[in-house]
């Protein structure tokens, strides 16, 4: 069940479907999908940094962390 706080955060529900994902690649380097799209790659040490957010959030903040990172997240004020 979701809580009031991210209700608040998504309240278009965009990050509800698992719009993203990302790989770990050979070299360190992370790629960050959205819709099996390349949005962004992290180097080494921002991939680090990621992986160690992403390990202890649950689905819904990893979606956010991954919205954050790509710069595809609306505020509640901009218009859309």
């Amino acid at each position: 069940m979701e809580s009031q706080e991210s209700k608040n955060i998504d309240k278009r529900d965009v990050l509800k479907g698992n719009v993203f994902s990302y790989k770990l690649c050979k070299n360190k380097k992370i790629i960050v999908y959205w819709h099996q799209k390349e949005v962004k790659m992290l180097n080494a040490k921002e991939g680090i940094k990621f992986l160690e957010k992403i390990s202890i959030a649950d689905d819904f903040e990893k979606q956010l962390i991954m919205a954050k990172i790509t710069g595809n997240f609306k505020h509640g004020n901009e218009k859309k």
